[in-house]
């Protein structure tokens, strides 16, 4: 059995947590700004928007502790440290995303049947102001490694649906101006909801296949069994294949029934360098076998007879 590992540079989690908390900032002060001028206006619209903000800044103090969380160093009882906490958060937040557009699209049609008096003039000048704190805040989640990082994407998702809402409210204010049409108001919100829903689930189905302990989706088991003994003469079978993410890392472990090698330590840093290179494995157990795997569950994790072919000559 031997191990290899490497970690993820502090800076990217720094950077990650630095750009957090000043979306952070900026989503939770224009939040109560919008709670201002919704009272006054008499602005539904704006309220619920603001009710929308009020989840955003929830959700980007809630990815900021996952990654502050997630630098903290394992120990003997979290041996991954706190990585999955940031999962965790994603989860959540793809949740609580799900049930903000369900509310929306229920208030939505409350409000189609039941047009509300709109400030138009008020709700323009609040509705640009949010854009641009939204632009600015979806500036600063972008700038960087956003796409390692589960936790970012999902803030930046939130921010997203926030940006595409004050487009929404936006357009709706000027034909409630020029045509007094507040139905325009509820018909945009349910599109705009369409949208984040969508990206939602996206990040639903990521976070719950890792906190399941799912292989990463791009990663095909079958094809590395055979790769691996493709590249490398000494390795007759590869079984008990087990890979799961832990904070968008991949682990592995596996068996490997190889030829008596003149020299185990050599083969097995082929082995490791094989699964580093060709996958990204930085991680991974290999337990190296001389006899033919010979349990019950066996068959489950034989290579494809083809993987084979180089040994029978």
């Amino acid at each position: 059995m031997a191990h290899s590992h490497s970690h993820t540079p502090a800076s990217d989690s720094n950077s990650n947590s630095k750009r957090l908390l000043a979306a952070f900032v900026v989503t939770a002060t224009f939040m109560v700004l919008e709670v201002i001028g919704g009272l006054i206006s008499g602005s539904l619209a704006l309220l619920a928007d603001a009710g929308h903000m009020l989840t955003d800044a929830a959700a980007l103090l809630f990815a900021f502790l996952a990654v502050y969380f997630a630098r903290r160093p394992p120990n003997n009882q979290q041996t991954f440290g706190w990585l999955r906490l940031t999962t965790l958060a994603a989860f959540i937040n793809a949740i609580a995303l799900v049930l903000i557009t369900v509310l929306i699209v229920y208030e939505a049609f409350v409000r189609f049947y039941h047009p509300q008096p709109i400030a138009g003039k008020t709700m323009m000048v609040i509705a640009v102001a949010g854009l641009f704190a939204n632009i600015l805040a979806f500036w600063i989640l972008h700038r960087g490694s956003e796409e390692k990082n589960m936790n970012v994407r999902a803030a930046a998702l939130h921010v997203l649906g926030d940006l595409l809402g004050s487009v929404g409210a936006i357009i709706a204010a000027l034909v409630i101006l020029w045509t007094g049409w507040t139905p325009v108001d509820p018909i945009l919100s349910v599109l705009v909801s369409c949208l984040v829903l969508r990206s939602a689930w996206r990040l639903l189905k990521e976070s719950v296949n890792e906190l399941l302990e799912g292989a990463p989706k791009a990663l095909d088991i079958a094809a590395l069994k055979r790769n691996l003994s493709r590249s490398i003469p000494e390795v007759r079978d590869v079984h008990h294949v087990h890979i799961w993410l832990v904070g968008e890392k991949p682990v592995m472990t596996l068996h490997v029934q190889v030829i008596p090698p003149h020299d185990h330590d050599a083969l097995l840093g082929r082995i490791h360098h094989f699964l580093e290179h060709e996958y990204h494995v930085e991680h991974a157990t290999v337990q190296m076998e001389y006899q033919p795997c010979s349990g019950p569950d066996c068959h489950l994790y034989q290579s494809t007879p083809d993987a084979h072919h180089h040994h029978h000559h």
